[in-house]
C-alpha cells in the first residue's frame, strides 16, 4: 500500500477505508451523520464534499442497495473515494467538482437524501491548518450558504437533507436551512451528561410542513470525566460506531 495512506476500519471492521496518513482524516463525525440518515434500500444518496467517502460508505454498509453519488472538489480525495468504493464493493459515482458551481452531471438530478459534513471553521476568525488538504476539509472556503443551497436544489420532493456541524454554527445553519426546507429537526451531540453540545445534526425535508423541533441530545460518553486511556462511549454510541446501528431521531 502507498506509504502516504493508511487503511482504517470503521463500524467494527465492516468497512475499511484508505485515508491520507497526513492531512484530513475522518473521525466519528461522518459516521454519526451516516447513522442519522433515514435511507431505505433502493433510494438515491448524494454526499456533498464526500472526501474519501466515509459518510456515504458507512451509510451503504447499514442500508443495502443505495444508489450512491459523491461530489468532491479535491481530486486526490475524489480518487480515494473511488478506490474505497471499489475496495468495499459499493457501486458509487464520485464526481470531481465544486458544489458552489455544480457540475452539469448533477444539475438536472434530484436525490432522496443529500448529506454533508462541511468544513466547520469560519476562517474570518481562526488559524488555518498547516496542510493544504487538511485546511480545505476544516476551513470554510465555500460559504455555508452555498452548501445549504446546493443540498436543497439537489433534494427530491419529500426527500431529506442532513448536515452535521459545530453547535456554535447552529443559528446560522438553521436560518439557512429554514429558508429553503421544512420539517427541520436538530439533534445535539453531547460529550457527557451536563456538558454543552459541541456538535449538532440537522435534518430537514423538501416540502416539509411540520414545526421546528429541538430534540433530546445523544450523550456520547459515559460518566462525568474520561477514565484514562480507554474508550468509554455510551451504549448508543458503541452500537453506532462498532455495530453500524442507526442513530434514530426521537419520535
Amino acid at each position: 500500500m502507498d506509504s502516504t495512506l493508511t487503511r482504517d476500519a470503521f463500524l467494527g471492521g465492516r468497512i475499511t477505508l484508505a485515508q491520507p496518513a497526513q492531512g484530513y482524516r475522518a473521525g466519528v463525525d461522518p459516521v454519526l451523520l451516516a447513522a442519522s440518515v433515514p435511507a431505505k434500500p433502493g433510494q438515491s444518496v448524494l454526499e456533498l464534499g464526500c472526501g474519501a467517502g466515509t459518510a456515504m460508505f458507512c451509510l451503504a454498509a447499514r442500508v443495502p442497495g443505495l444508489a450512491l453519488t459523491g461530489i468532491e472538489v479535491q481530486p486526490a480525495y475524489a480518487a480515494l473515494a473511488r478506490q474505497n468504493a471499489a475496495d468495499n464493493g459499493f457501486p458509487a459515482e464520485v464526481i470531481t467538482g465544486d458544489l458552489a458551481q455544480m457540475p452539469e452531471a448533477l444539475r438536472a438530478r434530484r436525490f432522496d437524501h443529500v448529506l454533508a459534513n462541511p468544513p466547520y471553521f469560519d476562517r474570518r476568525a481562526g488559524i488555518a491548518a498547516a496542510q493544504a488538504e487538511r485546511e480545505a476539509a476544516l476551513g470554510e472556503m465555500t460559504p455555508l450558504e452555498a452548501w445549504v443551497a446546493g443540498a436543497a436544489k439537489r433534494c427530491a420532493p419529500k426527500g431529506y437533507v442532513s448536515f452535521i456541524h459545530r453547535a456554535e454554527r447552529l443559528p446560522e445553519l438553521l436560518a439557512l436551512i429554514s429558508a429553503r426546507l421544512g420539517s427541520v429537526q436538530a439533534l445535539p451531540l453531547i460529550p457527557r451528561r451536563g456538558r454543552a453540545a459541541r456538535l449538532v445534526i440537522v435534518r430537514a425535508r423538501q416540502g416539509g410542513r411540520t414545526e421546528f423541533r429541538l430534540l433530546d441530545g445523544l450523550v456520547m460518553h459515559e460518566g462525568d470525566t474520561h477514565p484514562g486511556d480507554r474508550e468509554n462511549y455510551s451504549t448508543a454510541m458503541t452500537a453506532i460506531l462498532r455495530h453500524g446501528a442507526a442513530l434514530e431521531f426521537p419520535a
